[in-house]
């Protein structure tokens, strides 16, 4: 009697996985953002840099549009994939669009301002980021992949 023949497993892929939650708009409820995202992606190798980038994204969302009033909210969405994390923040619109301030001008003092600043933290740590919407909702991402691993 021949032996069995060992067939190699097919190796399924890892589903991404997405979550989404709505926080009411207020500034405590950036820190329970964080930490609503912390629980779902711990482990996760760039998770200090997600968490800031996600401090930054909701803390724009409340100060820039309608989602800071009285009455508004945001939506955290997570989008996590085998190598790589999204992360959006949506808000309820308002008169402006996301744009990145020019790094500061030295003879120009307000150009030093400490705020305003936000969306070059999010460049810089985020391995890209984009905007979508219109006035009335904008969502902003924030695409973070995992360090190769040797």
């Amino acid at each position: 009697m021949p032996l069995p023949v060992a067939v190699p497993a097919h190796a399924e892929p890892v589903p991404s996985m997405c979550w989404r939650r709505t926080f009411p708009g207020q500034d405590v409820q950036v820190r329970a953002a964080r930490a609503f995202v912390a629980r779902l992606l711990a482990g996760f190798p760039a998770l200090d840099d997600v968490l800031l980038v996600l401090n930054e994204l909701a803390a724009n969302a409340l100060r820039h549009t309608r989602s800071g009033k009285a009455g508004g909210r945001f939506t955290v969405e997570i989008r996590r994939a085998p190598d790589e994390v999204t992360v959006s923040v949506t808000d309820q619109g308002g008169p402006t669009e996301p744009r990145m301030r020019p790094l500061a001008d030295s003879d120009d003092p307000d150009a030093l301002a400490e705020s305003g600043r936000g969306l070059l933290t999010v460049a810089a740590l985020a391995a890209s980021w984009s905007w979508t919407g219109t006035p009335a909702s904008r969502t902003v991402h924030a695409v973070f992949t995992a360090p190769a691993t040797a």
